[in-house]
C-alpha cells in the first residue's frame, strides 16, 4: 500500500522510519510533507521517498499514494479534514484534535486514530483475561501511575535530525492557531494552568484514557483533579467507571527521572491485572503483565512484538480489508470530551474561569 506522512520529527524519525523499513511487505512511503525541507529531506532519503513537500496542500493534490499517515505535533484536526476530503484514508497519531468542533467538521472517510497500546500484546492478554473475569462488572479499580522523564532524555539514542530552516514567524503562527483552539476548548479566560492540565492530558495522559475504553469504556464523570509542582508537573485525577468500580490517573513529569515507567493495574476480587510499559521510542521492549490470581500466585507475561508495529498492520488490514479500527473517530472524540472534563473539573474545584466548548 503505497503512503504518505506529514510530519517528519521526532517520533516519526525514532518510530516509524525503522518501522516502515522493515515493514516494506505492507508499505511503500511514497511521499513525505513537514515544514522543514530538512526534515522531509531526511525521512525521505531513509524511507527511499522521491516526493518531498512543505506544503500539505501540494502533497494531497500531487498524490501517488493511497492512504496518509499524520504524524505532525500539534492539533491534527485540519490535516486530517483536509485528507479526508480528498480521499484518502488515514491514520492519524493521538490526539485527533483539540476541540469537538474539529472532530465535527470532519467529512466521511477511513480513519484510524493510533494509541499503540491498546494494539500491545500485554494489553490485549489482559482484555481477554478481564473478559474471562466477567468484563468491566468485575472490575472493582483501575490504578494508573505515570513516571515520565523529559522528552529528550528518552530519545538520546535515536540521533535526530533536527530542524533548523522553518521561519520564525511560520511558527509563531502555528502558536496562535493552537492557542485559539486550546481557547475555543476551554474559553478565552482559562488560566495557563488550566490549559497546560489539558495539553498534559490530551498529549499523554490520553494513551490512560484509551486503555480505559479498552478496559471498561470512558468515564462519564471526573470526580476531582489536582495539579502540583512546576508546570507540567504532577497530575492527578479520579472517578467513577462507567460500569463499576473507580479509577485514578497519577502523572509526574520528572526531568530527570532515570527512565520512563508506567504502570496500569486493574484489580478486581479475585485478584489483579498489572501492566508495566516501558518507554514508547523503544523498540521492541515487552511491556510486562503480571497476573495476581488465587493463592497469591503471580505469572509474568511478556511478548516482544511492538506495538507500533501492530497498530501500523492494523492500518493496513484497515484499508485494504475493512478490519475497524479499535479507536475510530467516535473514541478519539470521547478522549477530547474526557480532557475537557477534566480541565472543567479542576476549573470548578480552584475557583478558576472555564468557558467555551467545555463549560
Amino acid at each position: 500500500m503505497k503512503i504518505a506522512l506529514i510530519g517528519c520529527g521526532a517520533v516519526t524519525q525514532a518510530v516509524y522510519v525503522p518501522l516502515l523499513s522493515r515493514r516494506r511487505d505492507l508499505f511503500e512511503v511514497t511521499a513525505v510533507c513537514d515544514l522543514s525541507r530538512a526534515l522531509a529531506d531526511a525521512v525521505g532519503d531513509r524511507l527511499g521517498a522521491a516526493a518531498r513537500f512543505t506544503s500539505l496542500d501540494a502533497m494531497l493534490a500531487a498524490g501517488g499514494f493511497e492512504a496518509v499517515v499524520v504524524l505532525a505535533s500539534g492539533s491534527h484536526g485540519e490535516a486530517v479534514r483536509r485528507a479526508l476530503a480528498a480521499g484518502y484514508a488515514v491514520l492519524c497519531e493521538k490526539p485527533l484534535a483539540l476541540t469537538r468542533a474539529e472532530v465535527a467538521a470532519l467529512p466521511e472517510g477511513r480513519l484510524m486514530v493510533g494509541y499503540m497500546k491498546q494494539y500491545d500484546p500485554a494489553v490485549r492478554r489482559a482484555v481477554a483475561l478481564l473478559g474471562e473475569l466477567g468484563g468491566p462488572e468485575a472490575i472493582r479499580s483501575v490504578e494508573v501511575t505515570v513516571l515520565h522523564p523529559s522528552g529528550e532524555s528518552q530519545l538520546a539514542f535515536a540521533n535526530l535530525v533536527r530542524a533548523a530552516d522553518v521561519e520564525p514567524g511560520t511558527l509563531t503562527a502555528l502558536r496562535a492557531e493552537e492557542d485559539a483552539l486550546v481557547s475555543r476548548a476551554l474559553g478565552e479566560e482559562a488560566t495557563e494552568r488550566v490549559r497546560a492540565l489539558y495539553g498534559v492530558t490530551l498529549g499523554s495522559i490520553c494513551h490512560d484514557f484509551s486503555l480505559l475504553r479498552r478496559f471498561t469504556g470512558s468515564p462519564a464523570e471526573i470526580s476531582y483533579v489536582e495539579t502540583w509542582g512546576e508546570s507540567p508537573g504532577s497530575v492527578e485525577i479520579s472517578g467513577p467507571l462507567p460500569v463499576a468500580g473507580r479509577f485514578s490517573v497519577r502523572w509526574h513529569y520528572l526531568e530527570d527521572y532515570p527512565a520512563y515507567r508506567e504502570t496500569v493495574a486493574v484489580h478486581h476480587d479475585r485478584g489483579s491485572l498489572e501492566l508495566v510499559f516501558p518507554s514508547p521510542y523503544l523498540m521492541n521492549a515487552p511491556t510486562l503483565l503480571t497476573v495476581v490470581s488465587g493463592g497469591e500466585a503471580r505469572t509474568e507475561w511478556r511478548d516482544v512484538t511492538e506495538a507500533f508495529e501492530v497498530q501500523l498492520a492494523a492500518f493496513h488490514a484497515y484499508v485494504t480489508r475493512g478490519e475497524p479500527p479499535l479507536t475510530g473517530v467516535e473514541g478519539a472524540l470521547e478522549d477530547v470530551v474526557t480532557a475537557q472534563r477534566v480541565a472543567a473539573r479542576y476549573a470548578v474545584l480552584h475557583g478558576l474561569p472555564i468557558g467555551g466548548e467545555a463549560a
